[in-house]
Formats: structure tokens, sequence, C-alpha cells
């Protein structure tokens, strides 16, 4: 394991953890997912925006990258329902991807309590 392991964290948003829970996805598959991105595997967007085909590629997420050490399930939609997202919606995923990237240990933590945002991989502990 490396350091990057250890203080790697991905969370998912609470909108994200509906949309994931009623297309039956569930956390295992999206720290897998995460380790793909983590190896080029998923389409960059630009400016910290990230899109990355899930469940049998039926679905696609939106995952903001805060720093390379923090992933962020933002956005999920399925693949019959719409086949991209718009130009706009790219450039607010951009700025909230900038906005994440400032926030702080104790800002995530906030979020976390607020429920806003739950962990689902910490280092090694899913």
């Amino acid at each position: 394991m490396t350091d990057k392991d250890e203080t790697m964290r991905t969370f998912k948003t609470a909108w994200f953890s509906k949309a994931a829970r009623k297309a039956r996805i569930s956390d295992s598959e999206l720290c897998e997912a995460i380790q793909e991105v983590m190896k080029g595997q998923a389409d960059d967007l630009g400016g910290g925006v990230f899109k990355k085909r899930l469940n049998k590629n039926r679905h696609r997420s939106i995952i903001l990258a805060k720093g390379g050490r923090h992933w962020i399930y933002e956005y999920l939609f399925a693949k019959k329902d719409r086949a991209n997202i718009e130009d706009n919606e790219l450039e607010d995923f951009r700025t909230l991807a900038k906005s994440y990237a400032a926030l702080d240990d104790e800002q995530i933590v906030q979020l976390l309590a607020e429920k806003d945002l739950t962990e689902i991989y910490h280092g090694n502990k899913k």
C-alpha cells in the first residue's frame, strides 16, 4: 500500500447516494471505479471533472477531484436517458470542483456531519 492509498478518500453526495441506490450501484463498485479513474480509465473533462461509466456501461457518473486525493461522486445519469451532460452543466461542475478543492479537512468533517457527503473509502478502510 502506498502513502497515496492511505490518504485517498472517496465521497458521494446525498443526491448521488439516492440515485446510486435506485440504480443498484454499490459502494464497492464505486470504489473500484475510482481505482480505474486513477489509472486513466475515465474521460477527463478538465477542471477536476471526470466522467466514468458504471453499472456494466448502463450509467455515467460525474466525479469531482480534489487534488488527486479526494474524489466526490456528484452526478449520475442513465445512458438511455441522455447521451452526455450539456456544456453549461460541465462549467457548473468545474466551478463546483474548484469549490471542493478549496475545502479543508475541518469543512469536510462538517459536510459529513451534516450528511451532505457520505464517505465510502478512506485509505484501506471501505
